[in-house]
């Protein structure tokens, strides 16, 4: 039975709250009033999946990050589960999705501290993935941008992605915390776009890999090997 968004379940240790505007915005508000980690903040906007949610991470900045990835791998896992086969995700580090090579959906994270070692007071990390065409939107007018109905996910609702999107998440959540970054390391890899290849975004270079906090190592056009970390890429907000 499809999902109503009055309705959603969600796994053991997150708790759904719906919200009329954007969910990143009502997350970060939350943190004024010291609301529980693990909090999940859900829109009603049938045309696109947003969704954010609440940690509280007991390590530093710059070794939380990571958990971006349980955000995508769990939305890779997500759509595979909901989406005819035909339908190809690819993840771009460090907050973008691509589905059958055109760009469909962004992460978005903020935390209570800009500086990389120390421990923040709150993480959250948001998610948008367009789902169908706006109202009166014109479908196919950039190119590189799609939704999941052009690509053929026609039965696809918000509210099944999310409650899909929260369990397999929480799944690879579980794992990032007991046994570290390697094994999302090694899925992400087999889902990353322009691993090992030239790339323009987030700058041009050779994508070499990445480091063991998920920062990624290239290579410019002079030869020089550097580090981008995701404290870097991702914004950072203190605490409003």
């Amino acid at each position: 039975m499809t999902a109503t968004a009055a309705a959603l379940e969600f796994p053991p240790l997150l708790t759904g709250i719906a919200v009329p505007g954007d969910p990143y915005e009502a997350a970060l508000q939350s943190v004024r009033e010291e609301v529980e980690p693990g909090a999940v903040f859900y829109g009603s906007d049938p045309h696109v999946l947003e969704t954010a949610f609440v940690l509280a991470p007991e390590t530093s900045l710059e070794d939380a990050m990571p958990v971006v990835f349980a955000v995508t791998l769990g939305l890779n896992d997500a759509i595979g589960a909901l989406a005819p086969p035909k339908v190809a995700l690819h993840l771009v580090w460090p907050d973008r999705v691509r589905v059958n090579g055109a760009l469909c959906g962004k992460v978005r994270a903020a935390a209570s501290t800009d500086d990389p070692k120390a421990e923040p007071d709150w993480l959250v990390l948001g998610l948008e993935v367009p789902i169908q065409s706006a109202p009166g939107a014109e479908p196919g007018l950039n190119p590189n941008e799609t939704n999941l109905y052009e690509e053929g996910c026609g039965d696809l609702t918000g509210p099944d992605l999310v409650e899909a999107w929260a369990r397999h998440t929480m799944n690879w959540l579980h794992i990032f915390l007991t046994e570290g970054f390697q094994p999302l390391h090694a899925e992400w890899r087999v889902k990353a776009h322009g691993y090992g290849e030239d790339i323009d975004y987030p700058e041009p270079g050779k994508f070499l890999g990445l480091d063991e906090r998920g920062g990624l190592i290239l290579k410019d056009g002079a030869g020089t090997t550097r580090i981008l970390p995701l404290t870097r890429l991702l914004s950072s907000r203190k605490r409003p």
